[in-house]
């Protein structure tokens, strides 16, 4: 019988031989079936043409809801701050805080020279993780780094008693940009400190909060990125050395 009677009566019958390959170069159009023009395993050369689109990549964005008041209410107060003039007895400063990751090197790097860039194992070794705090003062040109093993209300009332006590013990008040973390507050200095104690210090500041998904307008997030760059583009694997790393970091700058 023939193939197509096998077929009909849905069998195959044996192989009759091979049959004639298709020659067509790659990318072009492969024969038609039958007269309604389709083509089947067409290809397009033109479909691998470089784009404009890079689906592997993302802009990550911390995007506020549309008509959100209580955004727009702590952007305009902020702005208003930055635009005050410079002033000694209430001195603007910015501040912020980040996690660190301590990690040390499991085989020693291989220093840069000339022709070849500096190359390092990808396994290292973690040390735990610290909290680096940081207060700049923008019209002055000023700002301090500390490192602390945590991140609780202690450490960010002791940093501000810092600020206050150290870093401006003659300005009558001072003016204190911040996220609105749930440490920054100043319930935590009543926590670290007594009554009496915590009422001065709360007396000194005049706090302003950047608004919820607006970080971003804290000055003190340029001076954090600049710090990554700069100083913390290598593995420091205990508090000591970052300690010692970032206030050469900052005197450094303060000079400039």
């Amino acid at each position: 019988r023939s193939r197509g009677a096998n077929r009909e009566a849905g069998m195959f019958g044996p192989s009759e031989g091979p049959e004639t390959l298709d020659t067509e170069a790659p990318g072009r159009r492969d024969r038609a079936t039958g007269d309604s023009g389709q083509h089947i395993g067409q290809w397009d050369p033109n479909a691998l043409k470089k784009t404009g689109l890079k689906p592997h990549l993302k802009d990550c964005w911390a995007i506020p809801p549309e008509h959100d008041a209580a955004f727009v209410a702590n952007m305009e107060d902020v702005l208003a701050v930055y635009e005050r003039s410079y002033n000694r007895q209430c001195p603007v400063v910015c501040m912020d805080e980040k996690p660190y990751q301590l990690l040390d090197e499991t085989r020693q790097p291989i220093p840069m020279k000339r022709g070849d860039i500096r190359h390092e194992d990808s396994e290292y070794v973690r040390h735990g993780t610290c909290s680096i705090f940081i207060f700049t003062e923008p019209l002055r040109g000023f700002r301090r780094v500390d490192v602390s093993q945590r991140r609780t209300r202690m450490d960010w009332a002791e940093q501000v008693r810092i600020l206050l006590e150290e870093d401006y013990p003659n300005a009558p008040k001072g003016c204190l940009v911040m996220d609105n973390l749930n440490t920054h507050s100043i319930a935590s200095l009543y926590t670290a400190f007594p009554a009496e104690k915590a009422f001065g210090l709360a007396q000194r500041l005049e706090i302003h909060y950047t608004p919820k998904h607006g970080s971003w307008l804290n000055i003190a997030e340029i001076e954090l990125s600049a710090m990554e760059r700069q100083c913390l583009d290598r593995r420091i694997p205990d508090i000591g050395l970052l300690r010692d790393e970032l206030s050469a970091w900052s005197t450094s700058r303060n000079r400039s």
